[in-house]
């Protein structure tokens, strides 16, 4: 019979043994289960962030067409090509065509309705580059049907410091000639009137304002004028209605 020795272990030495077999992912037995590498843990998340990252994007682009559709469409609308002062009718040269976002706090008129504006007289000073409103135009004609329309030669202190525009009321004052002895002739007369149109002034500032009158104060006008001796007073303009004229001869009225 065959004998075989082995060599005995020295003292203090411990018999190796197969340990356990630990799998990926978890720890010994007993002990802490260990962390999965990083790498593998961001291969875990990034679905997850990148179906997050879609939504957000979908959402983002969601709110700017919302966004694009209630501001961003443009209506055409009405504007002022240049100045236009008050009591001026509106003429086509006057308006053009602007596109604006559509807001409801806006209402300018539509440039559909530029052949009706075309003619109207402006309630007040237009500036350019504003936009047109309704409000801004009137109907309302300067010479009413039977009246006549006489031009007043005014000197620069004949006039108020205020510049007259088309529209205003106002009153012709015939001022008396003065005697020798510094007394009066006659008593001043006056006559109420609508400016028409308001001339360029010359080089010394005089200027012709056009004013709508009744057929039978036309030729008394006419007549003041003539002399020189007249003087323009404004009347307000605000809430206010056409100045009573002094009773005349002919107990006509403007």
């Amino acid at each position: 019979m065959e004998h075989r020795t082995f060599p005995s272990p020295s003292p203090g030495a411990a018999t190796p043994s197969p340990g356990p077999v630990i799998e990926p992912g978890r720890g010994a037995p007993g002990g802490p289960p260990r962390t999965p590498p990083r790498t593998l843990r961001a291969r875990r998340r990034r679905p997850a962030v990148l179906a997050m990252a879609v939504a957000m994007v979908a959402a983002g682009g969601l709110g700017g067409a919302v966004l694009y559709n209630s501001t961003g469409q443009r209506i055409a609308v009405l504007a002022l090509a240049r100045d236009v002062p008050k009591g001026q009718a509106i003429g086509a040269e006057d308006l053009v065509v602007a596109r604006i976002a559509s807001d409801p706090v806006l209402r300018p008129l539509g440039a559909g309705e530029r052949t009706k504006a075309v003619g109207l007289r402006a309630t007040g000073d237009l500036r350019r580059g504003a936009l047109l409103v309704k409000a801004d135009l009137t109907d309302d004609p300067l010479v009413e049907p039977g009246q006549s329309v006489v031009g007043v030669a005014t000197k620069r202190n004949q006039l108020p410091a205020t510049k007259l525009q088309p529209g205003d009321r106002v009153l012709v004052v015939s001022t008396p000639e003065s005697g020798q002895n510094g007394t009066t002739v006659r008593t001043p007369e006056t006559l109420a009137v609508r400016v028409v149109t308001v001339g360029k002034p010359d080089t010394d500032g005089s200027v012709v304002i056009d004013v709508a009158v009744a057929p039978a104060d036309g030729t008394r006008l006419a007549a003041w004028v003539a002399t020189g001796r007249v003087q323009i007073i404004l009347a307000p303009r605000t809430g206010s209605a056409a100045p009573a004229p002094t009773p005349s001869p002919s107990g006509s009225a403007a």
